[in-house]
């Protein structure tokens, strides 16, 4: 009995020894906007071969947590895509430019709609000229102030040169400056993942944001989750409110934030199923 015991563990170790070291991020380097050297964490499979890819971006706390690792939901997600066979890259635009958390910042130096765009496009190139990656399957994916730089980053006038992203991913964006500024379009599939109770960017924008460009034709999808505040899809974030913020809905400086188990488990099954098309 002793044996079948040890031969159990000893398959178990083995498992958590090869996740383990499938889930492991590696720093990466690699030339950013205006002269900037962007540092960032790199997820890969274990498998051998030529993978699909995600551009990560970060929300307005920035990537890494006090240790320097990447925070909670980062590494939630970076260890779950590379377990399903992505290659995962999370450029580091606040970090690597000598900033901190920007959620209390009124005047940022670093902007969804320039820098940030500016940086999921050299994450994209980086990732391209690898050879274990699909240039056809290179998606992005932005939470929160990533979330913005998503819906400005996929409009046809930021297109890159060369490979494009083939869809993207924005969870709980700030809808509210692109729908009042004239026409924003998508010139890829994009899913919008937010939540019906979020006070710190709102639902409404966002799903007449979709509506305005499903009624032109373009490939925009949004589903708002019940009874979900921001942050809904961090892995164990006991829901609280954030006060001092710069930017809320309703200009109070306060805003909840906590995970939401029914809204973290869809979603995780929907951006596996979009991401895979």
């Amino acid at each position: 009995m002793w044996i079948v015991r040890f031969l159990i563990a000893s398959v178990f170790a083995s498992i958590f020894a090869m996740v383990a070291a499938q889930a492991a991020p590696q720093r990466v380097a690699l030339p950013g906007y205006d002269g900037v050297t962007l540092q960032g964490w790199l997820y890969t499979p274990e498998t051998a071969g030529r993978h699909p890819a995600v551009v990560a971006l970060h929300g307005c706390a920035g990537l890494n947590d006090k240790s320097g690792a990447p925070s909670a939901r980062h590494a939630d997600w970076g260890e779950r895509l590379s377990m399903s066979g992505f290659i995962v890259l999370f450029p580091d635009s606040f970090g690597s430019r000598g900033l901190g958390s920007q959620c209390k910042e009124s005047e940022r130096e670093v902007r969804p709609s320039r820098e940030r765009v500016a940086d999921a496009n050299a994450t994209l190139r980086f990732l391209a000229a690898r050879d274990d990656v699909d240039t056809t399957s290179i998606s992005l994916l932005g939470w929160s102030n990533g979330g913005s730089s998503t819906l400005y980053a996929v409009e046809p006038n930021n297109a890159p040169d060369g490979v494009d992203f083939a869809r993207a991913i924005a969870f709980y964006p700030g809808c509210r400056v692109p729908l009042e500024h004239g026409r924003w379009a998508s010139r890829m599939p994009l899913l919008v993942l937010i939540g019906a109770d979020d006070d710190w960017t709102p639902a409404a924008p966002c799903a007449d944001l979709a509506a305005k460009a499903k009624a032109h034709g373009e490939k925009v999808d949004i589903v708002v989750y019940p009874q979900a505040y921001h942050d809904f899809d961090h892995p164990d974030l006991p829901a609280h409110t954030v006060d001092g913020l710069a930017f809320t809905a309703n200009g109070s400086s306060s805003a909840h934030t906590g995970t939401n188990p029914a809204a973290r488990a869809d979603a995780i099954k929907r951006v596996a199923d979009f991401l895979s098309r």
